[in-house]
C-alpha cells in the first residue's frame, strides 16, 4: 500500500548464457544513462538516473500462463544480446491501483498475469558487494507491487550504498489457489510464496553483478510484505538465500491450515461451477472471472491473510513442506536461529483502516467507544479494557483510546514473535514503534492523522519530500538510515540516533522511531500485562 493516503553500455556482439555466468560485472556507461550487468540467463541494460542505476522489470521466471497457472515458478528461457530493463513490469493481476495501467499516472503498466519480474536499485554493478535490502511489498497477498513510489529504491541505495531489490509475484487466487490435494495432476502450494523464494534465489545467484553482496541479504517488507517477509523465515529452502529479516506492521504467530486451503479452493470450484473432475478447465477461465470470484469473498468477510471462520482467505499457508510450520506461535523456525530480526508496528496502525470510511468513528464519545468495542470485547471483559487503556493513556480521547485499543493485538503479536526469537538464545531481536505523529488531520475532523498503518514506508525508504514538516523529515533520516544499518552489519545503528539493544524479557528495550528517537523499556506496560492475563501463553 502507498504510505500518504491523503496527501548503455552495449558488451560487444551477444554472450552465450555460460559466458555471461562467468563474466565479470559490466559497469560502462552509454554517456551516462546505460549501465549494462550480466545475469544467467542473459544481459540486462539499466538506466542511470539520480546518481544510481536502476534495472526494472528483469525477469526472475518463466511467465506463470497457461498449462503454468497455479504451478511452480519455472527458471527464465535465457536470451541472447541485451535485454532492456528500463522500464517498471507489469503488476501481478489484481484490481488496477492508481499508479498502473491506462487509468493510472503512468508509472507502471496494467496488472497482468505476465508479472514474473524485478526491480534493482544499485549505486553501481561494479562488484562492490553492497548489502543487498529485498523488499517484499504489502497489500494483504491481494495488491500491491514492487515498484510504487512509496517504496522507490533510488534514495535509498543512494544515500546508504545500498542495492534494493523488489520483485512483482502472484497474488490472490492466482497465487494461492490450491489444489493439490483436489486432483493428482502437479499443482504447487502457495505459489505466489514460490515467486519470492524464486526471486530471493535469483538474487542470490545474480546480484553480485549488480554491485551487491549475496553473503549479505537482507528480507524486510510491511504489512502483507511483513507477513511474507514471515513466511520467508519460516521456509526452509529459503534459509540458505538470506541473512536478517524485518516484520513490520504485521505479526503472523499462526497461518492457515492445509485444510483450510483446500475447503477454500473446493468453495472456488463452487463458485466457478466447476467440480474437481474440471480442475483442467482453470487453466482457460480468463484471469479477470477469477478475480471476480476472489472480489466477490472478500465482500463477504473473506480476510486477505490469517485463518477466519469459516475458511481463510487467499494468503501463506501450512502446507507441510514449503511452509512447512507456522511462523512463530510454536517458537521461532529452527533453520532461522541465526538470523537477527527486526520487529515493530506503527503507533497507531488502525487509524489508517477507518481512513476509507465516514469519519464519524474519529469523533466518538464515551458512549461510542463502548459500543464500537462491543463488536468485539463483552461485558466485563470490555469493561477491563476500557479501563486498562484510560488509566495507561488518562488524556486520549474517546477516538484515541479506540485506536489504541483496536492497535495493541497487533503490538501484542509483534512482542510475542520478539518474545519466541529471544528464547532461541541465537541471534538478537530488536523492537520498535513508529512513534512519530504526523498532525495531518484526517479530512473532515480535527483529529490528527498521528503513526498510522503504512506511515513508516516512505520513511525508511528516505522518500518524504522535502516540503514536509522538519519532524517528519527528522523521523525519515532516523529511520531509513536505522534500517539499513542493519543491512550493513545486522545492528540497527545511525548517527544521532542512541544505541539500540536487543529485546529481551528483562528490559524489552524498545526504539521509538521519531524525530528525536528514544529506547522505551517495555512500552505501555500494562497493557502488555492486560493481554498476558486475558490470553494464556501457548505450551
Amino acid at each position: 500500500m502507498d504510505a500518504r493516503m491523503t496527501r548503455r553500455t552495449l558488451i560487444g556482439g551477444s554472450l552465450s548464457v555460460a559466458a555471461a555466468m562467468s563474466m565479470p560485472a559490466v559497469a560502462h556507461a552509454d554517456g551516462g544513462r546505460r549501465d549494462v550487468a550480466a545475469t544467467r540467463y542473459g544481459q540486462v541494460r539499466g538506466r542511470r538516473e539520480d546518481g544510481i542505476v536502476k534495472f526494472l522489470g528483469v525477469p526472475y521466471a518463466t511467465p506463470p500462463l497457461g498449462k503454468l497457472r497455479f504451478r511452480a515458478p519455472k527458471p527464465p528461457r535465457p536470451w541472447s544480446g541485451v535485454r532492456d530493463t528500463v522500464d517498471f513490469p507489469n503488476p501481478a493481476f489484481q484490481a488496477p491501483g492508481g499508479e498502473m495501467g491506462p487509468n493510472g499516472n503512468g508509472r507502471m503498466p496494467a496488472p497482468s498475469e505476465d508479472c514474473l519480474y524485478l526491480n534493482i536499485w544499485t549505486p553501481a554493478a561494479d562488484r562492490r558487494r553492497r548489502p543487498v535490502m529485498f523488499y517484499n511489498h504489502g497489500g494483504g497477498y491481494m495488491i500491491g507491487s514492487g515498484s510504487a513510489t512509496g517504496q522507490d529504491g533510488s534514495r535509498l541505495a543512494k544515500l546508504y550504498d545500498v542495492v534494493v531489490v523488489e520483485s512483482n509475484h502472484r497474488l490472490g487466487l492466482l497465487g494461492y489457489l490450491f489444489l493439490d490435494d483436489l486432483t493428482r495432476a502437479d499443482y504447487a502450494a502457495n505459489q505466489g510464496m514460490l515467486d519470492i523464494l524464486a526471486a530471493l534465489r535469483w538474487t542470490a545467484e545474480n546480484i553480485d553483478n549488480f554491485g551487491g553482496d549475496p553473503d549479505n541479504i537482507m528480507v524486510w517488507g510491511e504489512s502483507g510484505g511483513g507477513a511474507k517477509t514471515a513466511a520467508v523465515y519460516t521456509m526452509p529452502a529459503a534459509a540458505p538465500l538470506f541473512h536478517k529479516a524485518s516484520i513490520e506492521s504485521a505479526a503472523p504467530l499462526r497461518f492457515p491450515t492445509r485444510d483450510g486451503a483446500t475447503a477454500r479452493a473446493e468453495r472456488t470450484l463452487h463458485l466457478l461451477g466447476l467440480t474437481r473432475a474440471d480442475i483442467a478447465k482453470l487453466h482457460d477461465i480468463p484471469a479477470g472471472r477469477l478475480l471476480e470470484i476472489q472480489q466477490s469473498e472478500a465482500a463477504n468477510g473473506v480476510a486477505p491473510w490469517g485463518d477466519p471462520d469459516p475458511l481463510p482467505g487467499f494468503g501463506a499457508f501450512v502446507d507441510g513442506r514449503i511452509i512447512p510450520r507456522h511462523p512463530f506461535a510454536d517458537g521461532a523456525a529452527p533453520w532461522s536461529a541465526g538470523k537477527p530480526l527486526m520487529v515493530g508496528t506503527t503507533r497507531d496502525e488502525t487509524v489508517f483502516f477507518s481512513l476509507f470510511g465516514p469519519p464519524d468513528i474519529f469523533r466518538i464519545d464515551d458512549a461510542g467507544l463502548r459500543r464500537e468495542l462491543s463488536r468485539t470485547y463483552q461485558g466485563a471483559e470490555l469493561d477491563r479494557i476500557i479501563a486498562t487503556f484510560r488509566a495507561s493513556r488518562p488524556a486520549a480521547t474517546p477516538a484515541q483510546l479506540y485506536f489504541a485499543i483496536t492497535t495493541s493485538p497487533i503490538w501484542r503479536d509483534a512482542i510475542k514473535i520478539a518474545e519466541a526469537k529471544a528464547a532461541q538464545r541465537r541471534a538478537p531481536v530488536y523492537m520498535y514503534q513508529l512513534a512519530y505523529q504526523d498532525p495531518t488531520l484526517v479530512p473532515g475532523t480535527d483529529f490528527p492523522l498521528g503513526s498510522p498503518h503504512a506511515a513508516d514506508i516512505p520513511l525508511k525508504f528516505a522518500n518524504t519530500p522535502d516540503d514536509q514538516p522538519a519532524g517528519e523529515r527528522a523521523t525519515a533520516r532516523h529511520m531509513s538510515a536505522l534500517w539499513a544499518g542493519f543491512a550493513r552489519d545486522s545492528h540497527p545503528n545511525a548517527p544521532h540516533v542512541p544505541r539500540w539493544p536487543a529485546y529481551t524479557l528483562t528490559s524489552r528495550a524498545t526504539m521509538w522511531i521519531d524525530a528525536q528517537c528514544k529506547i522505551v523499556n517495555d512500552p505501555d506496560r500494562a497493557e502488555r500485562l492486560f493481554w498476558g492475563n486475558r490470553e494464556p501463553r501457548r505450551s
